[in-house]
């Protein structure tokens, strides 16, 4: 039975997996949704009482009974590639094509489902608490008096993106930025802003979930550091050990919100508190991985290579 792998053509965290699932002999296909149609076929049906479909990629066939699993990495937007792309082309190609991969009995690793409510900020703020992290008080706001009341109550916030960094090089972004309680807030009311209480952290955590089994890292911070995820720290991923206090509250989150896959963006404040940020659903691992040796892509492909939903 096969991997189905769904993500842009350049993708070398995706080259990691697809190397391991090589290693183990487990057939993949790869495939870009936004080269739907063109580089690939689909054709699905119903008849006689029963369901089948097929994906055909580069002369190579996957019949929807022989799918074993799905990974929704980092796939573009259907027909976005096409000769005359079109919003009613992308619905429509959209429709056939995960509307047959829903017909399979495949494993998700995320079902788009639970990936789209995992995209959202207020929502994982709420999910984390529920499941018994440290929280960070933040508040999403277009009123510039709250933005201003917020700040003035909890000293030092960093403003960041609820949404996080746009693909591609777009005109305007918004990096994660430390502001003062006296800085000028009019420009709330242009849009939602995220405001948070800014944790003064000692190192950066990056904390990887593959299914059971979680991979936690550990990057010395930088005095007054807002965002390590960005720029020349000085300092090294080193591989750490997973607390107890933390694994209960990490598994809660993932039982929840029904992911399969996570990496979440911790900071360890001077106590050795660890302060949840966010849970990216779909967060890179690569660089941890060849920074620590710890085995994520290996872990990916397990999961993947497991047997598909009776």
């Amino acid at each position: 039975m096969t991997v189905l792998i769904l993500t842009s053509e350049k993708d070398v965290t995706a080259d990691m997996v697809v190397a391991r699932l090589h290693e183990t002999g487990t057939p993949v296909m790869r495939l870009d949704p936004a080269d739907l149609p063109g580089k690939a076929v689909l054709s699905a049906g119903y008849a006689h009482g029963d369901f089948d479909g097929h994906l055909s990629v580069g002369g190579h066939v996957l019949s929807m009974r022989g799918l074993r699993s799905v990974w929704l990495r980092r796939p573009g937007e259907p027909a976005a590639h096409a000769a005359q792309p079109s919003p009613w082309l992308t619905a429509e190609s959209r429709q056939a094509f995960y509307g047959m991969l829903h017909s399979a009995a495949a494993r998700w690793m995320n079902h788009p489902r639970h990936a789209e409510q995992a995209r959202l900020k207020p929502w994982q703020l709420r999910v984390a608490h529920r499941s018994g992290f440290a929280v960070p008080p933040t508040v999403f706001t277009t009123s510039p008096r709250l933005a201003r009341q917020f700040a003035e109550e909890h000293g030092d916030v960093v403003v960041k993106s609820a949404s996080g960094p746009p693909r591609g090089n777009p005109a305007l972004t918004l990096p994660t930025t430390l502001i003062r309680p006296d800085a000028d807030f009019s420009a709330v009311a242009a849009g939602p802003a995220l405001l948070q209480r800014y944790v003064p952290k000692r190192a950066d955590i990056r904390l990887t979930c593959v299914g059971t089994r979680l991979f936690a890292a550990r990057k010395t911070a930088e005095p007054d550091q807002v965002d390590g995820r960005y720029g020349d720290t000085g300092h090294t991923w080193e591989a750490i050990p997973v607390p107890a206090r933390i694994g209960g509250p990490v598994r809660e989150y993932l039982r929840i919100s029904q992911l399969a896959y996570a990496a979440f963006d911790l900071a360890e404040d001077k106590d050795g508190l660890w302060w949840f940020l966010e849970c990216n659903q779909g967060g890179q691992f690569g660089f941890v991985e060849l920074a620590t040796g710890q085995p994520i892509s290996e872990a990916v492909a397990e999961w993947l290579s497991q047997p598909p939903l009776a």
